[in-house]
């Protein structure tokens, strides 16, 4: 048994980050000392670094929490650790799908200044300035 510090520096997580997966019910609710201190078992630490590999892959906690609930009935179909694996992975594709469009959009206001100019001669700025007015006005005219 240990207490939550040592817990901490064993799997690298914050007091906050432990005590906050508690809260969401990813982790136990540990035993308590005479003195009412958290006292965690070997599988508390097992279990927070599952929660860590989890995290790690980006991974929500709603579908932690979900892998969690399928794990703990080891005679069951994994289909619904499956299907929340296979909707993160659109999720992922989303975002990455997202993020080009951001770096194009960027390419292509970089590309509004070419060399050292003047801050008030800025191509990049006065894009960014044009791009501003155009969605201002937009918002004026709804």
């Amino acid at each position: 048994m240990m207490k939550i510090g040592a817990l901490s520096s064993k799997t690298g997580l914050s007091v906050q980050t432990i005590r906050f997966y508690e809260r969401k019910a990813l982790l136990s609710k540990p035993e308590r000392t005479q003195s009412n201190y958290r006292s965690y078992s070997e599988d508390a630490l097992k279990q927070l670094m599952f929660i860590k590999q989890c995290r790690a892959l980006d991974m929500t906690i709603e579908e932690i929490s979900l892998v969690l609930r399928a794990r703990a009935n080891p005679e069951n179909s994994c289909k619904d650790i499956n299907a929340t694996i296979d909707k993160h992975i659109d999720n992922i594709e989303y975002r990455v799908d997202e993020l080009k469009a951001l770096q194009n959009t960027l390419v292509s206001i970089r590309s509004n200044c070419a060399s050292d100019r003047k801050i008030k001669e800025c191509g990049v700025l006065h894009k960014l300035d044009s791009i501003a007015e155009v969605m201002s006005a937009s918002k004026s005219n709804c």
